[in-house]
């Protein structure tokens, strides 16, 4: 591994104490996932995420999860292939809307919460994913978690896939995220991101069983939503920088 990008989701939460949060956090990512009306955000919490991103140069993507605002997206609505197509492209467009007021470009689409779960394992829900981007604008970069269904369904589309790892999150032994609903999905010290992401950067990490999964990583999110988020985001871009590796924006390959 020689570049690495730096991801997290942002536009979630209309609060000062977030605000200030992500304020802080942007300037450690390269790229940025802003959610687009559908488990949360709205078109003013989208601008002020864009326009946030762009002072630092960051990335844009979209952040398009199951229009589900009260479970914020983290629950399985069994959608259908089509639902999912239309409901894909349907946040692009609001997004996009919202981002051409100020003449920025969308760069990326990364899932949220069920969907991306459901995607990384559901082979016709990631092939509807990725139809739904390719009709979108086949240029985007397509952020998938390493190893998944939606790797393969995105590459057999023609997209530029990012393969993604989390510095803050659980793995279990079949290289899927640890749910949020279970104990210990999140990571929570500074100890045990430091540990995983150098695992990371060495090409696997340690399920919760102890078991060894091999995965490639092109991206590295870390959530905004967590405490120590700020912290966690120094510590990650530190330590990446001192392993010798440049932390630039997601490249076509």
């Amino acid at each position: 591994m020689t570049t690495i990008d730096l991801n997290s989701d942002m536009g979630e939460y209309d609060s000062p104490e977030m605000l200030a949060r992500e304020a802080q956090l942007m300037s450690f990512i390269t790229s940025v996932n802003v959610a687009c009306d559908g488990h949360a955000g709205n078109p003013d919490l989208m601008r002020r995420t864009a326009r946030l991103a762009a002072q630092h140069g960051t990335a844009i993507g979209a952040h398009p999860g199951f229009p589900d605002t009260h479970d914020f997206g983290r629950h399985d609505r069994h959608a259908s292939p089509a639902e999912v197509e239309s409901l894909v492209i349907t946040q692009l467009k609001t997004l996009t809307e919202v981002l051409v007021l100020d003449h920025l470009t969308l760069t990326h689409v990364k899932l949220h919460g069920a969907l991306y779960n459901v995607a990384a394992r559901d082979r016709a829900v990631a092939d509807a994913v990725a139809r739904a981007v390719v009709s979108f604008d086949r240029r985007l970069f397509l952020f998938a978690l390493a190893g998944s269904a939606l790797v393969e369904s995105g590459r057999t589309a023609g997209l530029t896939v990012v393969q993604e790892a989390f510095a803050d999150r659980a793995y279990r032994s079949d290289g899927a995220l640890v749910p949020r609903s279970q104990s210990g999905s999140l990571l929570k010290t500074e100890q045990q991101v430091r540990r995983q992401l150098h695992e990371i950067l060495k090409g696997y990490i340690t399920s919760t069983d102890g078991q060894r999964v091999f995965l490639q990583t092109d991206s590295l999110c870390i959530h905004a939503d967590t405490p120590h988020a700020v912290e966690f985001g120094r510590l990650v871009r530190n330590e990446i920088e001192s392993a010798g590796i440049r932390i630039i924006r997601a490249q076509h390959a």
